[in-house]
This record gives C-alpha cells, sequence and structure tokens, in this order.
C-alpha cells in the first residue's frame, strides 16, 4: 500500500508518497506567500495552504496506481491560530508562530497569571509564539472576529478539516497551544476561561496514529483517489521529524539544525523542568517528549555567509577551520532572541573575544560553535532532570556539514547517527498513516523497521575536554550581557 505525508511548512507545502517499505516513490513542493501586514506580524492565507496542497496532491498521485493509496497525515508548523466562523470559513489570516505581535499577553500570562499557575495547568510557561497568547490579542484587538469564532485549529488539522469534514486535532500539536493538560492530555478548563473560550470552540484531540475520518466524496473524487482513504490526524512538525528520524522511545534523542534548532528528547513518562526552559509536550508515539527550540540556529550560518561576507561557497569557507577546541571568538546565536531556554525576546547575537589577529576563519568556527553551545544550553536542563543520553540524530540544512556535525559531537559529548534518508516531517507524516492503516502495530515498530543509520560521529576525548572548558566560558556571557539587551532594544 502506499501513503501520503504531508508537511505543511512556513514557506511551502511538501508532499511525499512512501510506500509500506519506507520507499520514498515522489515528492512534489508548493510554495505560498507570507504576509507582514505590521512590523513583528506573520500570516498566512489557510486557503492557500488547501490550494497548494491540493495541486501538490494531484501531481504526486498522477503516475501511481491510486487504488493502492490507504491513508493520508501530517506534520505542520506549529501554535498557529486559525480561526473558522458557524459555516467553517475562515474569519481572519492565520497568526504564525513567528508573529511576535503578543509579546502584551504574553507577560500577562507569564507575569499576572504566572508561570507556576500556568505551568500546573498545561505543563509549560507561555511564548509569544504559542497560541493563548494569539487568542487573548484578538480578543482584545478584534473583538468583532473574536465573537465570530466557531472554531480555533492549528494550521496542519485545517487541512485536515478540509479532506475529512471533521475538526480535530492531536495531542502532540496541540500541546504547543498552551490549552492543553499535557499530562493529563486533555483540553484545560482553567486555560479556556481565561482565554474567553469554551470546549466546543476547540477540535476533538486524537493520538498522531488515529484515524479521524476518510476523504470527503468531493475530494476524492477531485484527485481520484477512493473516499475510503483514511485520513489520520498527524503531529506537530517537530514531533512528525521525530518519528522520521527514529527517535522514538525513552532517551531518544533528535537535534535539528534546520533554520531554527531543536534539541528533542523522547520520553515515557511526562516531565517538567524546575524553571520550564524546555518544553513538555506529548509525542507522535502516545508518549511525552521535552523540547528546547532555538530561534536562529542554521540561519546563523546563512546570515553570516549571505550578508557579511557576501558569499555561498558554505563549505569552503569551513576547509580551512582546523583548530577545534581553541577558538577565543565566541558567538552568541540570538538574532531573532531567544526561546529555549532564556525565553528571552530581547537577546541578541554577539561576537566576543576578537582581537587584531582574529581570522575569518575564527569567525566562522565561532558561528557554528556558537549554536552548538546553544543548543547544549537545552541539553543541559534535560541532563539536570536525570535523563541520561548518549547518542542523537541529527538532521535540518546544517547537518549537511560535516564540520558541524563533528562540533556538535564534541560539544555534546554524544555520539550523533546520520540517517539513511531524511525527509523531515513528511516523511514522519507518511510514516504515521502506515501506522493508522494498520500497516505497523505502534509508531516503535514502524520507526525500529524503517530508520537505518548510515554513519556516526563519535566525540573524541581531547576535543570533548577543550570544549567543556569552551562551554563553561560561553554559558557566562548571556547572563552578564542580559540586562544591557533590554536597554540597545528599547
Amino acid at each position: 500500500m502506499l501513503y501520503i505525508g504531508i508537511d505543511l511548512g512556513t514557506s511551502a507545502v511538501k508532499l511525499l508518497l512512501m510506500d509500506g517499505k519506507g520507499k520514498v516513490h515522489n515528492t512534489v513542493s508548493k510554495e505560498y506567500p507570507l504576509y507582514f501586514p505590521c512590523k513583528g506580524w506573520s500570516e498566512q492565507k489557510p486557503e492557500d495552504w488547501y490550494t497548494q496542497m491540493m495541486a501538490g496532491m494531484e501531481e504526486l498521485v498522477e503516475n501511481c496506481k491510486k487504488e493502492d493509496i490507504a491513508g493520508i497525515s501530517f506534520g505542520g508548523q506549529m501554535h498557529g491560530l486559525v480561526v473558522l466562523d458557524e459555516h467553517d470559513k475562515v474569519i481572519r489570516p492565520a497568526i504564525l508562530w513567528n508573529d511576535g505581535r503578543s509579546d502584551k499577553e504574553t507577560d500577562y500570562l507569564n507575569k499576572v497569571i504566572g508561570k507556576e499557575r500556568l505551568s500546573q495547568y498545561t505543563g509549560n510557561i507561555a511564548f509569544a509564539g504559542f497560541t493563548a497568547p494569539k487568542i487573548l490579542w484578538l480578543k482584545e484587538k478584534e473583538p468583532e472576529n473574536f465573537a465570530r469564532i466557531s472554531k480555533i485549529m492549528l494550521p496542519k488539522d485545517y487541512l485536515a478539516y478540509c479532506l475529512s469534514g471533521v475538526h480535530c486535532t492531536d495531542y502532540s500539536d496541540a500541546s504547543g497551544m498552551l490549552l492543553l493538560d499535557v499530562k493529563n492530555k486533555c483540553w484545560s478548563k482553567e486555560m479556556m476561561k481565561i482565554c474567553g473560550i469554551n470546549e466546543n470552540q476547540l477540535p476533538k484531540l486524537y493520538e498522531s496514529y488515529d484515524v479521524v475520518g476518510t476523504l470527503k466524496l468531493d475530494v476524492a473524487q477531485n484527485l481520484g483517489l477512493s473516499s475510503n482513504v483514511k485520513v489520520i490526524a498527524g503531529a506537530g512538525d517537530n514531533a512528525a521529524a521525530a518519528v522520521g528520524t527514529g527517535t522514538v522511545g525513552e532517551g531518544m534523542c533528535n537535534i535539528s539544525l534546520g533554520t531554527s534548532g531543536t534539541v528533542f528528547i523522547s520520553s515515557n513518562t511526562f516531565g517538567v523542568d524546575e524553571n520550564n526552559g524546555l518544553h513538555s509536550f506529548a509525542h507522535a508515539d502516545g508518549y511525552y517528549h521535552l523540547m528546547g527550540c532555538m530561534l536562529s540556529a542554521a540561519s546563523c550560518n546563512k546570515w553570516w555567509m549571505d550578508e557579511i561576507l557576501k558569499t555561498k561557497e558554505y563549505a569552503k569557507e569551513q576547509n580551512n577551520i582546523v583548530k577545534l577546541g581553541e577558538n577565543k571568538v565566541f558567538y552568541l546565536p540570538y538574532l531573532m532572541g531567544e526561546r529555549s531556554p532564556h525565553n528571552d525576546p530581547k537577546a541578541r547575537a554577539t561576537f566576543t573575544g576578537m582581537t587584531m589577529d582574529t581570522t575569518r576563519e575564527e569567525m566562522t568556527q565561532a558561528v557554528l560553535e556558537g549554536v552548538a553551545y546553544g543548543l547544549r544550553d537545552s541539553l543541559e536542563v534535560a541532563r539536570s532532570l536525570g535523563i541520561i543520553i548518549q547518542r542523537t540524530k541529527i538532521c535540518g540544512g546544517g547537518a549537511k556539514s560535516t564540520l558541524w556535525k563533528k562540533i556538535i559531537a564534541n560539544v555534546m559529548n554524544l555520539s550523533v547517527d546520520v540517517i539513511e534518508s531524511e525527509e523531515g516531517p513528511g516523511y514522519g507524516g507518511a510514516i504515521l498513516a502506515a501506522v493508522g492503516c494498520g500497516e505497523f502495530s505502534s509508531v516503535k515498530e514502524a520507526s525500529d523497521k524503517l530508520i537505518k543509520i548510515i554513519d556516526t560521529v563519535e566525540p573524541e576525548q581531547d576535543l570533548v575536554e577543550k570544549y567543556e572548558e569552551g562551554y563553561q566560558k560561553f554559558r557566562k556571557i548571556y547572563p552578564t550581557m542580559k540586562e544591557l539587551f533590554r536597554t540597545i532594544t528599547e
């Protein structure tokens, strides 16, 4: 049988066709615009997502045996606010994960409601990207639109609704709304009251591998597919990507070096760190995960190469970097503020330690190392909970760099496993579809059978010791600069 995975990203929807043995038969990508109506705002039109998804699906299945397609599932950008009226029409453009308009509402939740209460209600504290602050913003700034809300949805779930007619979400994606009691996997009555909404306005909750329905007849006819094709709930992009890299089961770890960076640690039990430095979310395998998210990872290197060095020769710029662990230059990777573990939108990127003999290579090396150190900040929070991590998978554009993988291995003191096929959330979505259709008995079984490791970068003891010394210096820079950042960003 064949399974479709749909990755609803911020710049494009990427569709993937996979068989039951994990082989990818076809991929299609369709772009759509981003809108920035005001400084710091970021929006998209859900209708654009649907139009491009349907166009992509037509291409994806054009040359396959359509009768073999059994299921469709999703990985998608998290936290976005999609609101529908009583006729299930989109009320306004979706407010996205990287939208910064809700600072005031985030402060209200963290400081007035209080982080301790938020953590009790949801297992998390408020971040500007989360959905609940956006709802509060809409309530205050656009009360006429707020009054029309019949359903609140997340981006990928709007697509699932368009395909199946079911208002649904999964626990992993719902975890990032600040409306879900993550530990008990139910909507938080306290958070609904705080936001002025009711449970009827929220979608039904499912596990990521649950079947929510089948293709609506008109959609099936348009695509030339059977109306018996199952629609499976899917997952938030990070949880879906974790499934696609085999990061399933107790203590499994995945590091993503994408535009943003994540440390994703799967767990069979629910846990929260003392300061809520990491997100405590449900995982797509039916259990839980901790996640540290830094807002600028591979984008730091892209900025340094494209805007400062004015070059596209990324690999060439790394060729002469040989003195690992000996760099005297440090880089704070906070180009867009920072999320985990500092939760500080006013944090900024800095270079520290340059002298008259500092070289171009040392500056480039500092950027790569700064991102690795920033990711280690999140790893240390997980370790403080007693979680033992000895190895990690790695994915994302930055993972193509042999040098960066070596730096990660030694900064983290972890074995870094490289997988055979890194297709991101779309592959994870297809795996969830296969599980939902009964191809595998569990997400863990699917992951164990389909994900293959082709290389491992091992840490080297002498470099681990040098980078340990470097990390202890790095971790002192942000606390020293924190108050200054507040004055220079006002």
